[in-house]
């Protein structure tokens, strides 16, 4: 078999000082998403949910619910204080928190119905979470990774280039991610299909979910700071001066600083059988 390249292990700066604007103002999974999983896997309340990179918990709590059991998974301290947080506030109890990387688990887990990652499978070592998942996984069970869509990098609407130009402003035409702003993002490559592909897992199924997404200027830029491109620790004490150019850029675009846009998220499931 081919030998496939990867991302490096995960940065402990990815995500300073971001967990409490992450949960505030990252784009949330739609409802119609988790509906979406609960028709595919026939999920009833029981069984377990493993879910890996969880940040502040946003597949982790929503689907909650619907399983007797969840353990979910980060290396971001405080990423996961925030998580708790928010699980405490609507009384989900039934969640288990590890510190520690997706790479890291193991058979004392236990074994789980369903394993979710939701915009983190290409910060991992991908061939050998897969390979350790096989592992963990039921005979009916499967691997979901989840996305927003929502990647303002690729966007045609004009309000979010009009952003991203700003940041390319401050920080360069590269994307910035890691490092405290001085890593460079790289492709994803080879592609999640193909990692996909060549592991033990026996098929792959993508379902789209269609939903809107709005956002007001203050929450877009609450957005941005919930990116490894454009955390606010990379403006340091010019964040002020970083904040007015967004807010000028994007009412150039739209006067009533009301944004709207169309999302596809999508679910792409790693069957085991």
């Amino acid at each position: 078999m081919t030998q496939l390249k990867t991302l490096p292990t995960y940065d402990p700066t990815l995500f300073e000082g971001a967990a409490e604007v992450y949960a505030q103002y990252r784009t949330k999974y739609s409802p119609a998403v988790f509906d979406k999983l609960t028709e595919i896997f026939n999920l009833n309340g029981q069984g377990r949910l493993l879910d890996l990179g969880t940040g502040p918990g946003l597949i982790a709590i929503p689907l909650s619910s619907k399983f007797q059991e969840v353990v979910a998974i980060d290396p971001d301290p405080d990423m996961l204080k925030e998580a708790q947080r928010q699980a405490a506030a609507v009384k989900a109890s039934n969640i288990t928190w590890l510190e520690q990387g997706a790479e890291l688990i193991n058979p004392s887990l236990g074994t789980f119905k369903l394993a979710t990652i939701g915009r983190a499978f290409h910060w991992m070592e991908r061939e050998l979470v897969l390979e350790s998942l096989y592992e963990l996984l039921t005979d009916d069970g499967a691997v979901a990774l989840l996305n927003t869509g929502d990647n303002p990098w690729i966007s045609s609407l004009p309000w979010k280039q009009a952003a991203i130009e700003v940041v390319k402003k401050w920080l360069g035409e590269e994307r910035r991610t890691g490092q405290r702003g001085q890593g460079i993002r790289k492709p994803v490559d080879p592609p999640h299909e193909v990692v996909i592909a060549n592991s033990k897992f026996a098929r792959q199924e993508l379902y789209e979910v269609p939903f809107e997404k709005s956002w007001t200027v203050s929450s877009y830029l609450g957005y941005l700071y919930t990116t490894a491109f454009s955390l606010k620790i990379f403006y340091g004490d010019k964040a002020e001066e970083f904040e007015a150019d967004i807010k000028e850029a994007l009412l150039a675009v739209e006067p009533s600083g009301h944004f709207t846009e169309e999302l596809t998220a999508t679910i792409q499931v790693v069957w085991k059988h």
